[in-house]
């Protein structure tokens, strides 16, 4: 079932979350650069593909608001008492996964620098520009706070699989 029904969500919108939580979870990994500054396994190996991933991620997170527009009529129902609080929840997380691309680019255009994704040339290096730098300063505050969410998201789906033993989980497997 490719389409999101009124039980489960369909193969895209799996698709779309769990190749999105495996390439966070690597961008997260850029926080090893604090550790031994970056000189180990993580920070030598998957780290150097942090622009890459985050290019990546900005395009995915683009068809996955497009795609949950599409499906916002068909999606699983929520538990009425709930509702709101989980609509903000991910409200926050898809704001999280938007704004973090963003936010990277603008380090890159405010310092002058070169952003290349996968090796192909997006902007050529130029003139810092204050304004865009002033904005990516919010990606590292901003890494912080998506790294909370996304933390207390796996931690509520636990929650709801182990204690309240209900299909929410399952409903994303």
């Amino acid at each position: 079932m490719i389409n999101d029904s009124k039980e489960r969500y369909g193969s895209v919108s799996k698709a779309f979350h769990w190749l999105m939580a495996v390439l966070i979870i690597w961008q997260l990994l850029k926080f090893g650069d604090r550790i031994a500054e970056g000189e180990h396994w993580v920070g030598q190996t998957l780290v150097p593909w942090h622009v890459s991933i985050g290019t990546l991620l900005l395009v995915l997170i683009v068809l996955r608001l497009a795609w949950v527009a599409r499906q916002r009529h068909q999606r699983p129902a929520q538990d009425p008492a709930t509702a709101k609080l989980v609509k903000a929840g991910h409200g926050l997380l898809f704001a999280g996964m938007l704004l973090m691309p963003i936010t990277g680019v603008m380090v890159m255009l405010g310092g002058g620098y070169e952003l290349t994704a996968f090796g192909l040339e997006i902007l050529a290096e130029g003139e810092e520009i204050a304004w865009a730098a002033s904005l990516g300063s919010l990606h590292s505050p901003l890494a912080w706070a998506l790294t909370a969410l996304v933390l207390g998201h796996i931690g509520i789906a636990l929650f709801h699989h182990f204690v309240q033993r209900d299909d929410t989980l399952k409903r994303m497997l």
